[in-house]
């Protein structure tokens, strides 16, 4: 658990196209909160700007960024290399500031095992339905089949590892959504007040039954 004085750590993961990053984004502007900017091996998209959005930098540079231990997470998604700094984003909660994180399950696991002495919060979104999914997929990669259906073939494994965060949310609203995860990171301050773990507790199973609903990737009980 961090100290008064120091930061703390969210994350958002999600399947491909669920929209974390637009979520990461619209925390940062509306809270404050310190983005922690991944380098990544994949080209950039035509919106995305080096050292805004990520920093690129080829396989072989990666590479020495990973043997030089520089890398507080990273991971190798659709044949390309994500990886957030560890100086950078250390810095920033030993100088007080929040920093949230927009990385996949398997970043956020490496996190998570690193035992760090700062609060962590790990969030997945959901996107409303596959074929909701399948349109912003194509949407966003302008249409191409051949990507979309390489992201969308993973989702089935993505999805299950909803299990393994701290709240689940689906983003069938992004202000609703946004919203959602607000109040859950709010709520950690009042961690100790029954009625929040009342809420929240509730919130979470109804969003899990919601999601399996609406996606049917699976079927089971909430206890």
């Amino acid at each position: 658990m961090s100290g008064n004085n120091e930061g703390i750590i969210v994350v958002l993961s999600s399947p491909s196209g669920a929209g974390k990053t637009t979520l990461v984004k619209e925390i940062s502007r509306k809270k404050n909160y310190q983005i922690s900017i991944s380098h990544t091996t994949r080209k950039p998209r035509s919106i995305e700007k080096d050292g805004k959005d990520y920093y690129f930098v080829s396989d072989s540079e990666f590479k020495n960024l990973i043997d030089q231990d520089r890398f507080l997470e990273y991971a190798k998604v659709f044949q390309h290399y994500y990886g957030s700094s560890k100086d950078v984003v250390l810095k920033k909660l030993e100088s007080g500031q929040n920093v949230i994180f927009d990385i996949d399950w398997q970043g956020t696991e490496q996190i998570k095992k690193q035992k760090l002495n700062y609060r962590i919060l790990t969030i997945f979104i959901l996107p409303p339905s596959r074929d909701e999914l399948y349109k912003r997929l194509l949407n966003r990669d302008r249409n191409d089949e051949k990507i979309v259906k390489e992201r969308m073939a993973q989702f089935n494994e993505d999805v299950l590892h909803w299990k393994d965060y701290d709240f689940a949310v689906i983003n069938d609203d992004l202000e609703n959504c946004y919203k959602k995860i607000i109040k859950f990171i709010e709520s950690e301050d009042n961690e100790n007040d029954p009625n929040y773990q009342k809420y929240f507790s509730s919130l979470i199973k109804k969003n899990i039954c919601n999601m399996f609903k609406i996606i049917g990737v699976l079927k089971f009980n909430i206890i």
